[in-house]
């Protein structure tokens, strides 16, 4: 659907993720350019938008410049380093409902015939719903310092509740090196947090089982992942490895393997 403006309104740059650049408000609205994935991830924010989820983006639209046109979301996005806000104990909890609002949400969508999804890590198990698969920091909007929306679905793709969470908590427990933490998470109680996350998510006993084998997998997942992604398809994938994206993902793994045995203890 195209959607033109009879007034030309001022774009205003937005601080952008690692994998999309050129996005900026207009308005109350947000143009980004449109992904390769895009008919699948469209397909996907009109599910939401038809079953009343209101913590992401509408879709409204493309513009005359084959932007995709969204409905802005009112709020902060966290940018490194993170402020305090971010690395609560309540912060991680809202993160938790948050997600658990979404996959409720995107349960019952069925994706079009032939949809085709960013390629990326999964779990072995079969896949449950379309998950975000990209909960970073920079894609989660808050307002009164509360985890309040998501945004960028670009990578979206079938997986497991499990495995989504795990790669939130990747980034928000977080499960890294303390090398590549952020200042302010440097202190915090990994394994504590992990199972807050999972208190508040709702996870049984047998996800709490997997969640570590599953983060493993991940990691091992993930590096190869982006290391075939910089090769083929350069571009950020590329700046991101040459920035030491692998060797992170490989300290990650190799302190969650020197401290999983504590980490269990706390999610048991």
């Amino acid at each position: 659907m195209f959607v033109g403006t009879r007034t030309p309104q001022a774009e205003v740059a937005l601080p952008g993720g690692d994998m999309t650049e050129g996005v900026v408000r207009v308005g109350d609205t947000v143009r980004r350019p449109v992904g390769r994935y895009g008919t699948a991830v469209h397909a996907l924010l009109r599910h939401l938008a038809a079953v009343g989820f209101d913590r992401a983006p509408r879709l409204l639209g493309v513009d005359e410049r084959g932007r995709e046109i969204l409905t802005f979301l009112p709020g902060q996005v966290p940018t490194r380093p993170l402020p305090g806000y971010a690395v609560t104990d309540g912060t991680l909890a809202g993160l938790a409902e948050l997600l658990r609002g979404y996959h409720d949400a995107v349960a019952g969508f069925v994706p079009p015939d032939g949809a085709k999804w960013a390629p990326g890590a999964t779990d072995d198990a079969e896949p449950e719903l379309v998950g975000h698969c990209d909960l970073t920091p920079e894609n989660v909007v808050f307002r009164d310092g509360r985890p309040w929306g998501l945004i960028d679905f670009d990578l979206a793709r079938p997986t497991t509740r499990l495995f989504d969470a795990a790669v939130a908590l990747r980034h928000w427990a977080p499960i890294a090196d303390p090398v590549d933490r952020d200042p302010r998470q440097l202190d915090l109680d990994v394994g504590a947090r992990l199972r807050l996350f999972c208190d508040a998510y709702g996870f049984a006993a047998a996800d709490r089982r997997r969640l570590l084998e599953v983060s493993r997998l991940r990691f091992g997942r993930s590096y190869q992942a982006m290391r075939a992604s910089a090769e083929a398809e350069g571009g950020p994938w590329a700046r991101m490895w040459a920035a030491g994206a692998g060797e992170r993902i490989r300290r990650a793994a190799a302190w969650l393997d020197a401290n999983c045995d504590d980490l269990a203890r706390h999610l048991l």
